[in-house]
C-alpha cells in the first residue's frame, strides 16, 4: 500500500508539474480576442492596441476576431461556449457585459457565471455629434429644436441595443424630447452617414468619431461622459445642460469560465504591462481613451455593481430594443 501510495504521490507530482510547465510557457500558439463589435468603434480599436502590445509582449500573435450581431450577444455569447484554455478571450464594452442583460429577454450568455474576469482595460470618450449643417451647435440649442418638433430629427447608432442606442435613449427620456432612431451595423457606417448628411445626430464613441470632429466634418453638441474629456477640454458635458445626465463606458478583458488562474493572472500583469507602456497611453489618447489598470477582482466587482445600476437606468429610460 505504501508503494502504491508513493507512486499515486509521484503522478500527482508529475501532473501538477506538468501543468504548471505549460502554464508557464502559455501561450503557444496565437490567441483569439473575439471583439462583439463591429470595426470601427471604440471597443475594436482598443482592442487592437492591445493585441498589437501583448503580442510583441509575449512573442505570440494576439488576433482580433470581430463576431457581431444583436447588440454585441452573438460574439459574448460565443465566447463564453470557447475552450477555457487561455486560448479565446473576449475583448467587450460594458453595453454588451452588464447593460444588454437589461435589454434583452435572453443574451445567450450569463455576464457572471459565464466569464472569468481578466482585467479591466480602458475608457473611452463618448459624444454627441451632428453633421456640420446642423441648425444647433450647443445642447441647448438642440434640445430647443427637439422639442419644438418632436420626432423630427433622426439619430444613428451603432444598431438596436447597442450602448449609443442606449445613450441615446436616455438622452430623450432627461432632456423630455423625442428623436428618430436609426440603426446602422456598426458605428463607422452611423459616423460616415453623419458626415455625409444622410443622418443629421449621432451618439458615438470617440475612437470612431474623433478623426471626423478634428477634421471639421462632425461636430461636437456634448460629451456624454459625466467630466469632460482630455481629447476635448473645451467640449461641454451633456449634463452641464442636462443636469444629472452622464455615463463614462468601459472595456475589459474576460476569459471562460474554468480558465486556470495562473492563465488569467498571467494576462493581467501582461496587460498591466501594456497599459504602462508610454506608446500603448499616447496611441490610447489619441483615440480619446485613457487606460483604466486593475485587476480582475475590481473588474468581477465593476461588472457586479453596474448590473444592478444599469437594470435601473434601463428601466427608467423605458430603453428597448426595436
Amino acid at each position: 500500500m505504501k508503494k502504491i501510495a508513493t507512486a499515486l504521490s509521484a503522478l500527482v507530482i508529475a501532473l501538477i508539474s506538468t501543468t504548471l510547465s505549460a502554464q508557464d510557457k502559455y501561450p503557444l500558439r496565437p490567441v483569439t480576442l473575439i471583439v462583439p463589435q463591429a470595426p470601427g468603434g471604440a471597443n475594436d480599436a482598443i482592442a487592437r492596441v492591445l493585441a498589437q502590445k501583448l503580442s510583441d509582449q509575449t512573442g505570440q500573435s494576439f488576433v482580433v476576431e470581430n463576431r457581431v450581431g444583436a447588440g454585441g450577444n452573438v460574439g459574448t455569447a460565443l465566447a463564453s461556449k470557447a475552450k477555457p484554455d487561455g486560448y479565446t478571450l473576449l475583448v467587450t464594452a460594458d453595453s454588451a457585459q452588464v447593460i444588454n442583460p437589461a435589454l434583452y429577454a435572453k443574451t445567450g450568455f450569463d455576464p457572471v457565471k459565464d466569464f472569468e474576469p481578466v482585467a479591466p482595460l480602458a475608457k473611452a470618450g463618448y459624444v454627441l455629434v451632428a453633421n456640420p449643417s446642423f441648425a444647433g451647435n450647443t445642447m441647448a440649442e438642440f434640445i430647443s429644436l427637439a422639442k419644438m418638433q418632436p420626432g423630427k430629427y433622426a439619430i444613428a447608432s451603432a444598431g438596436n441595443g447597442t450602448l449609443n442606442h442606449l445613450i441615446a435613449e436616455m438622452l430623450q427620456k432627461a432632456a423630455d424630447i423625442k428623436l428618430q432612431h436609426i440603426p446602422y451595423k456598426g458605428a463607422a457606417a452611423a459616423a460616415t452617414d453623419v458626415v455625409s448628411g444622410q443622418v443629421p445626430l449621432s451618439v458615438q464613441s470617440m475612437p470612431s468619431s474623433i478623426a471626423f470632429i478634428k477634421s471639421g466634418k462632425l461636430k461636437v453638441l456634448g460629451v456624454v461622459n459625466e467630466k469632460r474629456v482630455a481629447a476635448l477640454p473645451d467640449a461641454p458635458t451633456i449634463g452641464e445642460t442636462v443636469k444629472g445626465f452622464g455615463a463614462t463606458p468601459w472595456y475589459g478583458m474576460f476569459a471562460p469560465t474554468g480558465t486556470p488562474k495562473a492563465l488569467t493572472q498571467y494576462l493581467q500583469n501582461e496587460i498591466g504591462k501594456a497599459l504602462d507602456d508610454p506608446d500603448v497611453r499616447a496611441r490610447l489618447a489619441t483615440l480619446g481613451c485613457e487606460p483604466f489598470k486593475g485587476t480582475s477582482e475590481q473588474l468581477a466587482v465593476i461588472v457586479k455593481d453596474d448590473l444592478v445600476r444599469w437594470a435601473k437606468i434601463v428601466k427608467e429610460s423605458g430603453a428597448q430594443v426595436d
